[in-house]
């Protein structure tokens, strides 16, 4: 096969990373109709549609388990090893754990050359080990569409766990990564972005979770999701229906991905954000003076983004410090209340939020 021949990744696969994932519509229905698990060592199972799994081993260990894969989002093969690693990982922070050992989950189709699937291979590995966990092996399968991800076992603390159901009314809200993500990779896909944006984007997605992660458990907080494949407000959601709460989140607070508005504005939407959309509209209440483009990105589908986190307003200086500390760059925007008419409030807050607080 002549190099001319060889497609590029994101040419192989219809969606491109989480706008792949099955619908919640579809899952909600599927998932209503399965047995749920019981167990008194099951600390968090599917009841809280939680971002992975936690078992208690005992009184000091409990075990974090997770897996995630998807199609590519970009066409270098080692950044999209990269990015694919960063996401699955990043359920294990989420619950404020430290992954231990990952193995690859590798779906290839035959005609992809060798080097391609040993540098989305080497990407992933490099990004484990800069987690500090162990690749260990995996499995993979022939198929016509290429995925790849990971199965990981993390470890925490029985008692120190972390839960998309336990945002508390007078909360805060941080986001530690911009969205826009879907948005771009549609864009990438059709081949409207330069080489500045592909790189920005690259380093956005391929950004552990993992100092956000520590930030929040040194400081101390609440309730926590990452962002992925049903958007910020698709996720907001969950965590507002976990905790039964209700939350404001404030549009014109949330940090974007440079480009991501204008291309919004282009109709450059993935089709998992209408997804989103008819899913979650109902119990999210939209004011009108927020600008459609942010509507669309509200829903977009993220692949590797950032951590949601819910802590009282009493941490929230110390938690300001300790992300700025790691590096990570946030953005204060929203709160959480008592539960109401609507689960979400999505609106613009004129005035310095983040001063006030």
């Amino acid at each position: 096969m002549t190099k001319e021949q060889i497609k590029k990744l994101t040419d192989m696969s219809r969606t491109s990373g989480w706008a792949a994932k099955i619908g919640p519509d579809i899952l909600a229905q599927v998932l209503c109709k399965l047995p749920k698990t019981k167990h008194d060592n099951l600390l968090v199972g599917i009841d809280t549609a939680d971002d992975a799994a936690i078992y208690k081993v005992n009184d000091d260990l409990a075990l974090v388990e997770t897996l995630d894969f998807f199609t590519p989002v970009v066409d270098d093969p080692y950044s999209f090893g990269q990015i694919a690693a960063a996401n699955s990982l990043s359920d294990v922070y989420a619950m404020g754990g430290e992954p231990v050992i990952c193995m690859n989950i590798a779906c290839f189709p035959k005609e992809l050359p060798k080097k391609t699937i040993e540098n989305i291979l080497r990407g992933g590995y490099d990004k484990v080990t800069e987690a500090g966990a162990l690749l260990v092996g995996g499995h993979t399968v022939d198929d016509k569409e290429p995925k790849y991800g990971l199965s990981i076992t993390g470890y925490v603390h029985p008692e120190k766990y972390l839960s998309n159901a336990s945002a508390k009314a007078g909360d805060i809200l941080i986001l530690t990564k911009p969205i826009g993500v879907g948005v771009l990779n549609t864009a990438l896909k059709g081949g409207l972005l330069n080489d500045k944006e592909i790189k920005n984007l690259i380093e956005i997605m391929a950004t552990l979770n993992k100092n956000a992660k520590d930030a929040m458990v040194k400081v101390g907080a609440n309730s926590c999701t990452d962002i992925t494949g049903f958007g910020l407000l698709g996720h907001a959601l969950e965590m507002a229906a976990g905790s039964k709460v209700s939350i404001n989140i404030f549009a014109n607070k949330i940090p974007v991905i440079d480009g991501a508005i204008d291309y919004a504005k282009m109709g450059i939407i993935p089709e998992g954000t209408y997804n989103n959309k008819k899913y979650a509209e109902k119990n999210i209440l939209i004011d009108e003076s927020v600008e459609r483009e942010m509507v669309d990105l509200g829903f977009d589908p993220q692949t590797s983004g950032g951590l949601l986190i819910s802590l009282s307003k009493e941490n929230a200086d110390d938690m300001k410090a300790a992300l700025e500390n790691f590096g990570v760059k946030y953005g204060v925007i929203g709160e959480v209340l008592e539960e109401a008419e609507y689960k979400i409030y999505y609106k613009n807050q004129w005035g310095d939020y983040e001063r006030a607080i």
